[in-house]
């Protein structure tokens, strides 16, 4: 699956569904109804807003695994993935954190996704639940014998996340494009909510020049005219949240203000 055949419009505009804590998690309250009926309401929120694609993420399921997360959160991210997808009329994707590729690739081959994010998806990086490695190999291989159409979107040096030791950043752009093959990549600031440096942006672009580029946290109305010329894409979910509030619902009127700087309705 091209970048290109699932946004032909640039720059891409892709809102984040953050689910509630699901089954499992330390912060799971046991509403699972309460969990589908918040997913589908900022799903559809998003796509009456005029978002291009959609990513479902466990957000909430903090502290977060590592590379594996168990089998019930599979469960429940693909029935909510499934969920989003029947109100859904734009591409949908998913991202399991910490950074489980196969599980990602598992459900989104299965329900009809789309893309998948993954955090680490070549070298290592330390983060909260210690370090994740790259394992290109294995999803590329897993993602042939599923023969799933279904694209991968890569970050370069994750948020939340440092390297093991000093790095070039353009060097690992171009690893993450040319070794792990991946069909976009996804440059960040140092957390959620953060934007990214602009320079950063620029480094990549110069470095991997004919591989989609994206936007992956702090873009909102006071930045988007600086950033956006410099991706092809961003994934936003803090600004389009009440309040710009992470943890509150998704706001129609935040996500049709941000989409006028995208490109005219």
């Amino acid at each position: 699956m091209r970048y290109i055949d699932l946004f032909p419009h640039t720059p891409a505009f892709i809102g984040m569904v953050h689910l509630r804590p699901l089954p499992g998690s330390p912060q799971y309250d046991g509403d699972w109804e309460g969990v589908v009926t918040a997913a589908l309401a900022d799903a559809r929120a998003l796509v009456e807003g005029g978002v291009d694609g959609l990513m479902v993420e466990n957000f909430h399921d903090v502290p977060f695994a590592g590379d594996r997360v168990g089998p019930h959160t599979v469960a429940a991210m693909a029935l909510l993935v499934q969920e989003v997808r029947r109100v859904a009329t734009v591409p949908v994707g998913v991202n399991v954190l910490r950074n489980d590729a196969p599980a990602a690739l598992a459900i989104a081959a299965v329900c009809g996704a789309s893309f998948i994010r993954v955090n680490v998806h070549v070298g290592a990086m330390v983060a909260e639940p210690g370090l994740l490695v790259g394992r290109a190999h294995e999803t590329l291989r897993y993602r042939r014998e599923l023969g799933a159409r279904v694209a991968i979107f890569a970050d370069v040096l994750v948020k939340h996340a440092v390297p093991l030791g000093p790095v070039d950043l353009a060097q690992v752009a171009q690893d993450t494009a040319y070794r792990g093959l991946a069909e976009a990549l996804i440059v960040s600031g140092g957390r959620t909510g953060q934007p990214c440096d602009p320079a950063d942006l620029r480094t990549v672009r110069a470095a991997v020049p004919d591989v989609p580029l994206l936007i992956g946290s702090g873009l909102h109305a006071g930045n988007a005219a600086e950033l956006l010329p410099l991706a092809d894409g961003a994934l936003v979910g803090t600004s389009l949240k009440r309040n710009g509030d992470v943890n509150q619902p998704v706001e129609v009127e935040r996500v049709k203000a941000l989409r006028t700087m995208f490109r005219a309705p």
